[in-house]
This record gives C-alpha cells, structure tokens and sequence, in this order.
C-alpha cells in the first residue's frame, strides 16, 4: 500500500465520473427526441427501423403497456438465443467446430444474457462459436442493456409528468438508446481496443510454438467488439474464462483504464441525464455523491485487506514483508487496479473481472459480495443503478417523513402507500431470492456436489453465486462448479427474479407517480439536494443491506477472516 496506489483509485473513479457527465447530457437529448450530431447518418437508420417493424413513434404507452412490452421483448429474446445456443453447431461460422450446448447451459446462458447479468458456467474460448459470440451474446449485450436504459428514461419522465400516465414508448427509447449511444460508444471503445492489441477476427485457432518446443492452441475470437460493448453496457461476460485478466482481452494499464471506467460512466450519465429530464439537477448530483462515496470506500477497503491483512502462507514461508497479496491478481495492474476494478464492477451489474474475486483476502471478497447485495445501486447497471436508486430515494423520504409527521414527497411528487408497497416488493426481491436460494444449497446434496471449499469458504461461494445472479452481476467466486442442472437452473430463476420482479414494481412506481401532480416545494419538504439527505439516503442503502445480509456475511467471508488472522497469529 502507498500513495501512487491510492492516487491511482482515486483517478480512476474521478475519471469515471467526470466522463458520465457529457454522455448524461447527450442521453437526455436523445430520450427526449431532440436533434444531435449523429442524426445525419443515424437518423434514416432509426426511421428504417420503425418502418421495418411498424412502431408509432409518436404513440405513448402508460407503465403497463410498457411493462409488457419490456417482456415481451425479453422473452422473444431469450428464445431466439436460447436455439441458436442449442443448435450452434447446425449454424455457419463455427470453425472450432463447437457442439451445441446442453438444455441446462444453453438455459441458463440464454437467461443470462436477455437479463444483463452474464453469467457464465462455461469456458466462452472453449465452448462458444463466432457466431454464438457475435450474433448471440453481443447483441443481447446491446438490447439487454439498452432496455435498462429505457426504463431509466421512463421513469425520469414520470417525475416530469404533471396528472399524466405516457411514460414514452419502449421500443423507441429502445431503438435510440442501442443507435445513438451505445453503439457510437462500443465502435469507437473497440477500435482504440484494436490499435492497443486485442484481437478481432474470425479466423479459427492459431498454433504456435513454445520455448521448450511444445504445441500451443491460442484462441482468438472477435475479441474487440465484445469487450467494448461487456463495458459499456455493464455486462461483464467475456470471450475468455478469466474474462479481463486475460492479455487477449485486457493487454496494457492503458486498455485496463479505458475498460475499467466505461464500466460506470454510463450508470453515472444516466443519473445526470434524469436530472435533466426530471428537471432535478442538484438531486441528481446528491444521488451521485452517494454512488460516488460509498463506492470509493468500498474500493479503499478492498484495498486496504489486499495490501494490510496478514497471510499465514506468506509467514510460514519466512516472508513477513509481502507488500501484498497477488494471488489471483495480474502483475500488470497490481493491487490498486484490481481493487477499484473490484468495487465498480460489484457496485454495477457488470461483473467483469481483472482479477479472481475468489482469491481477495476474505474481507475483500466480502466486500464485493456485500457491494453486489446493496441492490445494484453504487452506481448500478446502465439504467437500472438509477432506478434503483430512486427506489432507495423514495424509502429514504418516506422514513424521513415518518420522523417528522409528514406525508413525503420527492422530486415534486407525494410518496404514498401505493409507491411504498411497490418500493419495498422490490426491494425484498433481492434477500428472498439470495437467501433462499442459498439456504436450500447450503443444505441439498445435489448442490453441495459442485463445492470444492466446505466450512465458510464453501458458504462464501455459495452466497457470492446466488447474489451474483439475483443482482444480475455475473462475477463469480472460484471453487464451485456451476455447470450441473441445479446450479444452472436456480441460478436462472434467481437472475429472472432479480431482473424482471425488479423492474415490474419499478414501473408501476413511475406510472403512479406520474399520474400525481407536481408540487412545488414547501417550508416542510425535505431538501433532496442537501448532505443531510445524502448522509440518510447512505445509511437507507447499508441498513437494507447490512440488516438483510449480515449474519449470512457473518457466517462465510468474516468468519473466514478470524479463521485467518488465527492461523497468522500461531505462526
């Protein structure tokens, strides 16, 4: 641990934000349908495309209409990927030559992807063909996330909304959204991505020779194009196994900045262009202090475990100077990169990785589990960190509101019983599913069969999985074996359950709230804008948590931290 370390987590996160500012501001011009720079060349594109499918640009849709068309969407999605990861190895442009996938796999994948959570129970290099990678995987990396972003603009606009139920039309802020910016964003991200050495090409394998003259299968892959958008889009799953550790996908310090703020930039954007929409500026600065605070210490702590916490292997090896732990790390990002990748990858949906999480010290680990089981807020997937937020926001002046007798209300809209019930039906989503999920395979011998760690490392990776998928992260601990029909089938449910049970309650938030008036605020409203809100709405999101989690984080990843110092101590 020393300064450049430091200096180097802080840039990373300044950075990170300071980018999601101008991309806030051009978001909100595209939701809102306003003319941009790209309009010339994008514009007849976006018109072919709602010729081609018949959508009424100008025709508005209320929480319901588009509710059901968020899932309509995601199922016809999740069925198309579903066969072609099937029957991959009926399809062109497979030169390795790759089976199709088994029901479970190619379930679990197919759920995995329509939910932006990518998770993988499989080797992408060893498994999945150009075709699954391209026209698969990438393209629902597209949608998944431009359909997050989407429901973040209807939401913004129910704040807007004066007596009204248009929340605008999916399929439009879909369309825009996928045209106007996240597409710029992933061509220009993946030819800088080119230039700095990550491969992109269609050619099959290459074999090359080692030093002592052995033969060496080197996969290649359309590497480029799909770790552009697995940033951007806060997806995370890689062509590779090791995702972002590997030097085909994530070669220089210089490829890892550039990968490592685009994992959050987006989230942050999202929160300025609501403001802007909603017009709420200064409160959308207030929820971005949050975002920007608590990820900062989670990185600081991982940090400080990676670099501070004793190592007994270390010790028993005579080695009482390690100045850190590298285990599972790169030596070309070293501890600081991996620990500010760490917390912003946990704190969105992305679930990339530069380092193995498994291989952290037990409360860095720790850390990044509790990051993941926060709510997907600090600052969240593109478009569903902001709308979560919102829901904590809410929860936040309601608790405020109890305290002093007043019906609450955020944003120029009261928060009542209705908005509350939705609120906290989303919020409880996360808990029922991680905890119980994990409580039936802490205990089913089916389960318990793909652990290769008992006692509380076992259960550490157990909870990490489940959080994982139920927070539509993807990242993962090593030691447990994720390919066998239980895990790839709970694991399914629980990112269903923590993707679309999530977003339903959401949207009837914004449809109820959109059809109240807006108020002007009084000597008794709660300033949304002020530290003191930003100090509440901090501890509304780590007593969710904390309460929620706690004594499962107790048993697993602190335990195992005691375990630690122990066996340092007796050294």
């Amino acid at each position: 641990m020393d300064w450049r370390g430091w200096a180097e987590i802080v840039f990373t996160i300044a950075l990170t934000v300071a980018m999601g500012w101008p991309l806030g501001i051009f978001m909100a011009r595209v939701w809102a349908g306003e003319r941009t720079w790209l309009d010339p060349v994008l514009r007849p594109v976006e018109a072919l495309a709602y010729a081609a499918f018949g959508i009424d640009r100008n025709k508005g849709q209320n929480w319901l209409s588009y509710a059901g068309a968020v899932l309509a969407f995601s199922a016809a999605g999740f069925v198309l990927l579903y066969l072609q990861l099937r029957f991959q190895n009926l399809l062109p442009l497979n030169p390795q030559g790759f089976d199709g996938l088994s029901p479970h796999l190619a379930f679990n994948t197919a759920v995995s992807f329509v939910t932006n959570t990518n998770w993988q129970s499989y080797a992408g290099e060893a498994t999945m063909s150009n075709l699954s990678q391209m026209a698969g995987l990438t393209v629902h990396n597209f949608v998944s996330a431009g359909t997050g972003l989407a429901i973040a603009a209807a939401v913004a606009r129910a704040f807007a909304a004066d007596r009204g139920e248009n929340l605008g039309n999916f399929w439009v802020d879909l369309t825009r959204t996928t045209l106007y910016v996240l597409l710029p964003l992933s061509i220009v991200t993946a030819l800088v991505l080119v230039a700095a050495g990550v491969p992109q090409t269609l050619l099959a394998n290459v074999e090359a020779s080692t030093i002592e003259g052995a033969k060496q299968v080197i996969s290649l892959f359309p590497t480029a194009s799909q770790e552009a958008i697995k940033q951007w889009g806060t997806n995370g799953g890689g062509i590779f196994n090791v995702n972002s550790a590997h030097p085909f996908e994530n070669p220089t310090p210089f490829t890892n900045l550039i990968e490592a703020t685009s994992i959050n930039a987006l989230a942050f954007g999202t929160v300025i262009a609501f403001g802007r929409i909603a017009g709420a500026r200064k409160e959308a600065k207030a929820l971005i202090a949050v975002m920007v605070i608590l990820v900062g210490v989670a990185a600081a702590a991982i940090y400080a475990s990676e670099t501070l916490t004793p190592q007994p292997a270390m010790i028993a090896a005579g080695i009482t100077d390690a100045p850190s732990n590298m285990e599972g790390k790169e030596v070309r990002f070293g501890p600081a990169a991996s620990s500010v990748w760490a917390a912003q990858t946990t704190g969105a949906s992305n679930g990339s990785v530069n380092a193995m999480h498994g291989s952290f010290m037990p409360l860095g680990g720790g850390v990044a589990m509790f990051m993941i089981q926060l709510g997907e807020v600090l600052p969240g997937g593109v478009g569903s960190g902001l709308y979560g937020m919102v829901v904590m926001a809410l929860l936040a002046v309601f608790v405020a509101g109890l305290m002093v007798g007043r019906t609450p209300e955020y944003l120029g809209k009261k928060v009542e019983a209705r908005e509350i019930k939705f609120a906290m039906l989303a919020v409880l989503i996360l808990p029922l599913a991680i905890l119980g999920f994990s409580a039936i395979a802490a205990v089913l011998p089916v389960a318990l069969e793909g652990l290769l760690n008992k006692g509380p490392r076992g259960l550490s990776e157990i909870l990490y999985a489940y959080s994982s998928a139920a927070g539509n992260n993807g990242s993962a601990f090593a030691g447990l074996t994720a390919n066998t029909p239980w895990w790839n089938t709970t694991l399914a449910i629980g990112m269903l359950l923590g993707r679309f049970a999530y977003i339903v309650p959401v949207l009837a938030i914004a449809g109820a709230l959109a059809a109240k008036p807006k108020l002007q605020p009084t000597a008794g409203t709660l300033p949304s804008d002020s530290p003191l809100f930003v100090g509440l709405l901090i501890g509304i999101v780590l007593i969710l948590g904390g309460l929620q989690f706690f004594p499962a984080l107790a048993l697993g990843p602190i335990v195992e931290h005691f375990q630690l110092l122990a066996a340092a101590a007796s050294r």
